[in-house]
């Protein structure tokens, strides 16, 4: 019992560490502040209010909402009240018989709020309404009228862009939660997969990474966050993907890879981040969207391979197992890139695979848990 408590603490702590050492985390947040800006600085947020609003968080949203609907209401029926009263309808003025109010049904406060209210909202419940008495009410009901009218198209035009904002777009791209490292068509490649869950296309998705890492140059000067282009290919290239399906990215781990000088037992070891990133633009809104997620060396497993995820039914159907989709097999694969590349035979260190701390080969059963395309 303590040792499963025990555990579960080394656990969490563990996370808790690669979460603080990442900058961009695996759902594709990035992992920075800001601090020292000046003050000045922060009108320009009020200046760009638009995208302040769009950006801020639903709870904020909501409260903008109703409290600038509430507000206009309040201040609008203190000047029906002001109207009224300065025309002796209401009621403790106690106006004689024959008199002719500017609104009906207004006799205090509380009814010149709810006369406001039905005015902006165009509820109209027939209990209150406006005579042609007074120029003033005239006027003041055309402009609140058409300055609730703005109110709510701005209002409802943030909300609609807080929907249909690309990074939801970006929630239906997966990314394998773990990379591989195995040979490939005579080459050492470092693979990723991706899977597009809805069925509409990416249009001109293009897949890159950057390999962050804290670097010194001759002078002494050490760089935190030093990026280095990391390319991405798939069979068809790497440009202009068709991400109709499942994709299995490949990274060649030659002399120009930064990657070529790690090796199975020296990989724990490394200090880095890799960041993928996914740029396209969704087929059916035309939005263009970036996809992130982030890979640290133990999460990066040397000598195994993704299992195939693609088959063809007996329907004629492509058809995509998505069970399949981050179970790895262990292969035969080299040392290092060096050996790979300068010694004959490769230099195989296992047939099994190299198991890396966090990550465990899942056992392979039928399912029939599929997507046909």
């Amino acid at each position: 019992m303590c040792g499963s408590i025990g555990t579960r603490i080394r656990k969490y702590l563990d996370e808790r560490r690669n979460h603080r050492t990442r900058l961009v985390t695996k759902d594709g947040r990035c992992n920075i502040e800001y601090g020292n800006i000046k003050y000045s600085k922060h009108f320009a947020f009020l200046a760009d209010f638009w995208t302040t609003l769009v950006e801020a968080r639903w709870r904020f949203v909501f409260f903008n909402f109703t409290a600038t609907h509430t507000l206009t209401w309040f201040i609008f029926g203190l000047l029906w009240y002001w109207i009224v009263r300065n025309n002796g309808d209401l009621t403790w003025q106690n106006p004689s018989p024959d008199h002719t109010p500017c609104v009906w049904g207004v006799a205090g406060l509380t009814t010149a709020y709810l006369y406001s209210l039905e005015t902006q909202t165009t509820i109209g419940y027939g209990v209150r309404a406006l005579t042609p008495h007074c120029p003033g009410a005239v006027a003041l009901v055309t402009i609140q009228t058409v300055l609730g009218a703005i109110i709510n198209c701005f209002m409802c035009g943030v909300i609609m862009a807080k929907i249909s904002l690309p990074k939801k777009r970006a929630k239906t791209i997966s990314f394998s939660p773990m990379a591989v490292i195995s040979p490939r068509n005579n080459y050492l490649c470092l693979s990723i997969r991706v899977a597009n869950l809805r069925k509409s296309l990416m249009i001109g998705s293009q897949i890159y990474g950057k390999l962050l890492r804290t670097t010194t140059t001759q002078d002494g000067e050490t760089i935190i966050m030093d990026q280095v282009n990391i390319d991405f290919m798939v069979d068809a290239g790497k440009d202009n993907l068709f991400f109709i399906c499942p994709l299995t990215l490949h990274h060649i781990i030659d002399k120009s890879s930064p990657f070529f000088e790690v090796a199975v037992d020296t990989l724990l070891n490394q200090d880095f981040e890799l960041v993928v990133f996914l740029d396209g633009t969704a087929e059916t809104t035309s939005a263009s969207c970036q996809v992130r997620t982030s890979y640290i060396p133990r999460e990066i497993m040397w000598g195994y391979s993704f299992l195939p995820i693609i088959s063809r039914s007996r329907d004629d159907k492509y058809r995509v197992d998505f069970s399949n989709f981050s179970k790895v097999v262990p292969v035969a694969t080299a040392h290092c890139a060096y050996c790979f590349h300068n010694i004959k035979g490769h230099h195989h260190h296992s047939r099994e695979g190299q198991d890396n701390p966090g990550f465990e080969v899942i056992e392979i059963t039928e399912s029939q848990d599929a997507t046909k395309m």
